[in-house]
């Protein structure tokens, strides 16, 4: 109570009546997203190995990192799983392209830039094994951004393959997206 009391009789200059919109963002911004991926590209300290079942290859990653921003992680690096105590984890059907791209989000938490590639329809079969792969580890934002791309794709050559994996995956928004298209073409 005393220094409820005292606070309040300190001088004005202390607590200045300000309005939010006056108080200037935080300088410098936050470099935290640079910096973890500067930590994925340099692989100090990584503790796991993925290894892609279709190719070979391998992305070294850091389990604290990938359990932070993943429930799936969470659960088979700190959880049950075999994993826990594995260096090496195999994984099976997913593209390497989307793992690595999907990797950089997990550190990063930037849209692949492979979403905005030139040529569309590489960018949206990049969206659409992102969303699975996103979909799988539980990296919810990943998904609703893969999501919004695809909805912004569908088309006469896309409006298919993008319902199969909407419904796949439980995506309500672009599900009804791709059915409006079919059921709107003529």
């Amino acid at each position: 109570h005393h220094r409820a009391q005292s606070l309040r009789e300190l001088p004005e200059v202390f607590f200045p009546a300000t309005k939010e919109e006056e108080v200037p963002p935080p300088t410098p911004s936050s470099d935290l997203h640079k910096h973890l991926g500067e930590l994925l590209e340099s692989q100090k300290g990584a503790d796991v190995t993925f290894l892609l079942a279709s190719g070979g290859e391998r992305f070294p990653a850091h389990k604290s990192v990938l359990a932070a921003r993943s429930r799936v992680f969470m659960a088979e690096f700190f959880g049950g799983m075999e994993e826990r105590t594995s260096r090496v984890v195999e994984v099976q059907d997913v593209k390497p392209a989307a793992f690595e791209a999907m990797l950089r989000f997990v550190y990063t938490d930037v849209a692949p830039p492979e979403l905005d590639d030139d040529e569309p329809a590489a960018a949206v079969t990049m969206a659409q094994h992102l969303l699975a792969a996103a979909d799988r580890y539980g990296l919810d934002r990943l998904k609703a951004i893969c999501e919004a791309k695809l909805a912004g794709c569908v088309d006469v050559g896309t409006a298919a393959t993008t319902l199969a994996l909407a419904e796949q995956h439980g995506c309500a928004l672009l599900k009804a997206k791709c059915v409006d298209f079919v059921t709107g073409s003529p």
